[in-house]
């Protein structure tokens, strides 16, 4: 196979990438409005993400996480969509696997399926309940050395685990 021969001239140095990672807005968006997914990448604009990727929860991954109601899963896409296609954005992304997979997924295989398809480093935008909520999960150590978190807002009531891991995450205004 012959080399592909690229010329340049001296001294020329490639420019230096300015973009980095993915941010990964994870949760079920049955309570999120548009100011907060605005917010979110504005968040994502403002650190230089590649990508801001929304993970939209299965219904069944919700009832499990929590026993509140929610609607099914392509309502929640499709509001999703249109808040997207107003935005006009090429970086956002609606993640649509779990909607394929048609069941319950636990955590793991969700960044497991997450952190194998995007490109890192990784980093998970979070409203405080879902925060408190995967810092409860047993794998949380295991997962919170692999990306990093950010906050949408402070947690009123932080769960013990994510302030044993402080320096992995911060909020989103620390940034603004």
């Amino acid at each position: 196979m012959p080399a592909n021969v690229q010329k340049v001239p001296f001294g020329y140095e490639p420019p230096e990438e300015r973009t980095r990672g993915t941010l990964i807005f994870y949760d079920s968006f049955e309570r999120i409005t548009d100011e907060q997914l605005d917010r979110a990448a504005n968040t994502a604009e403002l650190r230089s993400f590649s990508r801001l990727v929304l993970y939209l929860l299965h219904e069944e991954t919700w009832k499990r996480m929590s026993k509140e109601p929610v609607l099914a899963f392509h309502k929640r896409e499709k509001k999703l969509i249109e808040w997207l296609e107003e935005r006009g954005e090429e970086r956002i992304d609606v993640d649509r696997w779990e909607g394929k997979r048609k069941k319950y997924t636990p955590i793991d295989y969700a960044l497991r399926h997450l952190t194998e398809t995007l490109p890192a480093p990784y980093f998970l935008y979070l409203t405080p309940e879902m925060a408190n909520a995967i810092a409860s999960f047993s794998s949380f150590e295991e997962w919170i050395v692999k990306l990093r978190l950010i906050l949408a807002e402070m947690p009123e009531k932080p769960h013990p685990q994510l302030l044993k891991y402080r320096e992995r995450w911060d909020l989103a205004e620390d940034k603004e």
